[in-house]
């Protein structure tokens, strides 16, 4: 049985037997961090399918379906996967520092001690809100298999990136072992374990499947075919940027950062909103530049391309304090100058450099059909960059503990050399080989053959459908040139007339 108590407060007293001081022994858990941690969690959840329908919006409707699901597929197998060892080689205290042991396995251990995140909480709570973010990066990663992959195989993928790369980044960052977080690399939520990992890990999931079919021609000069999906997927992953914001704490600076919220969660929750609105006007415009039109998809883009920018920095960036106490109403000028600045520029810069890291597919050849690696890798890098300059020790500091030696703001030159090897080591590990290596397993290949391309991935993997029809031949049929060389193609097609009425059953 749990050795807890209650004190008049209502507050949680745990009796640590193991307690370095025997003179206090008691550990106090508030009830109000824990509900706002496990409330944080499930809000944090829906960011989930959000960016299964975001994906999904933007593919078209023959795959629709198939990208809904798999942001579901992958949250049940990192769930497992954390279950089984995730959590232990991300987060165990006395592991090396690049990756953890297995002193956690199977969460044995992970109740009622304190959390490597924070003292505040007990352990089960950290574990089930780092979850969340475990979950949604491989969701992330995957939409670079959209529209010409297996989904079997994928089960596999999912459990042992996560594995191999997210667990090993995710020590090196927040764990208090990890050799960036010892160097003093500062990434409050993920640009590197979270965005550069998983826009990397798509760009080599690209060029390991190649190009679809028709890559280059009309046939896959398509528009999103469902926009609404677009924006419901935008507004659920802003929705729970702002909680993840609000709530997460890399571990431990002196001793550990309260999971709470505070002041600092506030200033972080400011800068969040901020990037992603001028990261998505940003975005929107360099694309009206072109087209003349004010684009949904644009924006949305732009937006997250904000959210990711902001995501290493949004604890660490914003005001200045002035050191002297006869400057206090120009200090307060400064204060609010320099965290709208900061913000804006994140959010400008990522708009602006992922809108155009978007073309680099067209001059590599590879076919990152949803430009996860321009919003996420190249958002990361920007993100981790601009934090080495922006970061102040008085942001941090707006928690009420966390010590920090800033950025170059606070003349702290280093910390750039810092973020900038923390980000060539994230490229560069999360480029992942184990694509190839399932090449030669039997049943492990992912590309799907050409008749499968054509027909759809909904179709031909699952049986089942976004929609009660699919319109093939007003989907699949190329124009001009491109047509005569698919004439057997639609030869196949005419069999089942122009439109395949399908039961949604």
């Amino acid at each position: 049985m749990v050795n807890i108590t209650y004190d008049a407060s209502g507050s949680i007293n745990w009796f640590n037997p193991d307690a370095v001081d025997p003179t206090a022994p008691i550990v106090v858990y508030n009830p109000g961090d824990i509900a706002w941690v496990l409330a944080s969690t499930a809000l944090v959840w829906i960011m989930i399918p959000g960016v299964g329908f975001f994906y999904s919006g933007l593919l078209r409707r023959k795959n629709a379906l198939s990208m809904i699901y798999l942001s579901m597929m992958t949250l049940a197998v990192v769930s497992f996967q954390w279950f089984f060892w995730g959590f232990s080689l991300a987060f165990s205290e006395t592991g090396s520092r690049f990756i953890g042991d297995l002193k956690y396995f199977g969460l044995k251990g992970v109740l009622e001690k304190p959390s490597i995140g924070s003292t505040r909480i007990p352990s089960i709570v950290f574990c089930i809100y780092q979850l969340m973010f475990a979950a949604i990066t491989p969701m992330l990663a995957v939409g670079g298999f959209a529209e010409r992959a297996h989904l079997g195989p994928l089960l596999f993928f999912v459990f042992a990136w996560s594995t191999l790369v997210y667990d090993p980044i995710a020590c090196w960052t927040w764990n208090s072992n990890g050799w960036t977080f010892v160097l003093g690399g500062l990434d409050f939520a993920g640009g590197t374990p979270v965005h550069i990992s998983s826009g990397t890990a798509a760009l080599a999931i690209s060029i390991y499947l190649g190009k679809r079919r028709g890559y280059g021609t009309e046939a896959l000069a398509y528009k999103p075919h469902n926009t609404t999906y677009v924006i419901l997927g935008t507004i659920f992953l802003w929705f729970g940027w702002f909680v993840d914001r609000a709530q997460y704490r890399a571990p431990g600076f002196n001793g550990g950062s309260a999971l709470a919220a505070n002041l600092r969660a506030a200033q972080a929750c400011i800068v969040t909103n901020l990037a992603a609105s001028v990261g998505g006007l940003t975005w929107m415009l360099w694309d009206y530049r072109i087209e003349k039109k004010w684009s949904a998809v644009g924006f949305c883009s732009g937006a997250i391309a904000g959210l990711v920018a902001i995501t290493p920095g949004s604890g660490f960036v914003g005001s200045r304090e002035s050191t002297s106490t006869e400057q206090s109403d120009m200090s307060s000028r400064f204060v609010t100058l320099t965290l709208v600045a900061a913000a804006v520029l994140f959010g400008f810069l990522a708009g602006t450099i992922c809108n155009f890291a978007t073309q680099l597919k067209f001059f590599a050849g590879y076919d990152d059909s949803l430009d996860i690696f321009a919003s996420h890798a190249v958002g990361g890098v920007v993100g981790n960059l601009l934090t080495a300059i922006f970061a102040q020790k008085s942001v941090a500091g707006f928690d009420g503990f966390t010590v920090i030696p800033g950025g170059w703001l606070d003349r702290h030159w280093i910390q750039l050399a810092w973020h900038l090897a923390d980000s060539a080591a994230g490229l560069g590990y999360s480029f992942t080989i184990i694509l190839w290596i399932m090449h030669y397993i039997p049943g492990l290949r992912l590309r799907v053959p050409e008749e499968t391309e054509i027909i759809g991935i909904d179709e031909s993997e699952m049986g089942e459908f976004a929609y009660d029809y699919v319109g093939l031949q007003t989907e699949l049929r190329p124009a001009g040139s491109y047509a005569r060389s698919t004439a057997y193609e639609l030869g196949e097609l005419s069999q089942a007339g122009d439109m395949k009425e399908r039961s949604s059953g």
